[in-house]
């Protein structure tokens, strides 16, 4: 009889068993949408599942429960923002509870923004954990780096990918070091006889030819009549940073009186780089800007189309002008 009622049990433990593994390898959900759910700090086991189950997921909390136990990992879930995809089991599940593998949100930075409209990108990404939202320009920079005070062209253009609920502060870092590795590789990668001091300088006419062509092809020779404008002394009159000038001035279209109204960044009253950067450059125009074209023009003039016509002295530019603006 003891015999007997031995084997049972041992049956009904591998049963059990048997039942538990083949649960844990199902699919907790097989189609549809993922499903969000966040792992409070400080939460234990019991908590956990509880969580899980209360946003929805269809989990048996007390077979999830069950099987962390089994599994050793009580003590290493991670909290966070998550979320569950068809097709994921119940071990998949706590394997990315214990590598913390969070739901990635992301956030997009497009060439030739300027950073007030990175930060109103930011401020709209309601994924993110809004830190710095009432911080100044410089009081951001100073949490970001000691280097600079000023902000703009010191980010760079790209998709950045977070975890949800993370800080904003961390993508500002993140564009402002991935910025940085950019602009040092395209400097070690220069042509040397460039007119550059430094590469915040190159970085300056970076954000010129970003603002000054949407062709990748044009920008080596947009920097090239820049470059050669500033080795005679030349003044770069480029509108672009007549507009940045201008601020909240600008509607659309600059005046005559726009042109000669001075400030830092006009570029038909002042020789030379403007003091800053007017965008935020990619990394063509990061190239384009440390190896420009070699060429004899000084001039140019948009078609029309979307390119430039090209000119090495002023009749042949007024007579470009003539053609394809007038």
């Amino acid at each position: 009889m003891f015999k007997k009622l031995f084997l049972f049990v041992v049956l009904l433990s591998l049963l059990a068993v048997g039942g538990m593994v083949f649960w844990a390898k199902q699919p907790v959900i097989t189609v549809g949408e993922p499903m969000p759910f966040t792992i409070l700090p400080g939460s234990g086991l019991d908590s956990v599942v509880q969580q899980i189950a209360s946003a929805g997921v269809p989990v048996n909390p007390e077979l999830l429960g069950l099987l962390v136990r089994l599994t050793g990992k009580s003590g290493k879930l991670k909290a966070g923002s998550y979320e569950i995809k068809p097709g994921t089991t119940p071990l998949r599940l706590i394997t990315q509870l214990v590598r913390g593998e969070f739901a990635q949100e992301s956030l997009t930075v497009i060439e030739g923004w300027t950073f007030r409209q990175m930060r109103q990108a930011v401020a709209a990404q309601t994924a993110l954990k809004h830190d710095t939202a009432t911080l100044t320009d410089a009081e951001l920079m100073a949490k970001i780096t000691t280097d600079y005070t000023l902000p703009e062209g010191l980010f760079a253009p790209d998709t950045y990918l977070f975890a949800k609920g993370s800080s904003d502060l961390q993508v500002y870092k993140q564009a402002h070091a991935l910025l940085l590795k950019r602009l040092n590789a395209a400097w070690e990668n220069r042509d040397s006889t460039l007119p550059y001091k430094t590469p915040y300088e190159a970085l300056i006419m970076a954000s010129i030819v970003e603002k000054e062509t949407g062709r990748k092809a044009e920008r080596t020779n947009i920097a090239g009549v820049f470059i050669n404008r500033l080795r005679i002394g030349m003044l770069l009159q480029t509108d672009p940073t007549v507009i940045y000038g201008m601020g909240d001035q600008y509607k659309g279209s600059i005046r005559r009186r726009d042109l000669t109204t001075d400030t830092p960044y006009n570029t038909y009253t002042r020789p030379g780089l403007p003091p800053t950067p007017i965008s935020l450059p990619g990394d063509e125009s990061l190239h384009a800007a440390m190896n420009p074209a070699k060429t004899d023009a000084l001039y140019f003039v948009a078609k029309g189309d979307g390119s430039s016509h090209f000119s090495s002295n002023l009749s042949e530019h007024n007579q470009a002008v003539n053609k394809y603006q007038r």
